[in-house]
């Protein structure tokens, strides 16, 4: 299972999101591109301690269900999954500075360690964990948006 810990892996997709265009179109979903480099950007500060959301509710009932699915699947994330609240991105911004700061949260995870790390939705994670689901969320929406 490929992990964002891995450096060839790293660095693929920091190659695809070089490749990002602001007029790139979504395949599925609401956002246009801007809006989901803001929202990937703000999941890596998420995984990395910068930032931190309140548990949901219904993540404590089934977030680490959900979360074996994912981890335990060889396949990408599914489409139009439920997003965060404070994680849904509206409006506009910089495309190129939000692309610059979603590579360097990238290469942060250089030498990560998160051990206290406990998701919004999913709960408690391991470092193994985040560096899967990190890695597949990072390629659904590169692939959201043709990358």
């Amino acid at each position: 299972m490929k992990t964002i810990f891995d450096k060839n892996t790293n660095s693929e997709l920091i190659k695809r999101i070089q490749n990002l265009k602001e007029s790139d179109s979504a395949k599925w979903g609401k956002m246009n591109a801007y809006q989901m480099l803001k929202h990937c950007t703000l999941g890596e500060e998420m995984f990395q301690g910068k930032k931190q959301y309140k548990r949901l509710f219904i993540g404590k009932l089934f977030g680490k269900m959900a979360l074996k699915g994912i981890i335990k699947n060889e396949h990408p994330m599914k489409k139009n999954q439920p997003t965060h609240p404070e994680l849904k991105i509206s409006g506009s911004g910089d495309f190129d500075i939000e692309k610059k700061k979603w590579i360097s949260l990238l290469n942060d995870y250089n030498g990560y360690s998160n051990t206290n790390f406990i998701h919004p939705f999913f709960g408690k994670m391991t470092n193994d964990e985040i560096g899967i689901f990190v890695y597949k969320h990072t390629d659904h929406h590169l692939q959201q948006f043709g990358r």
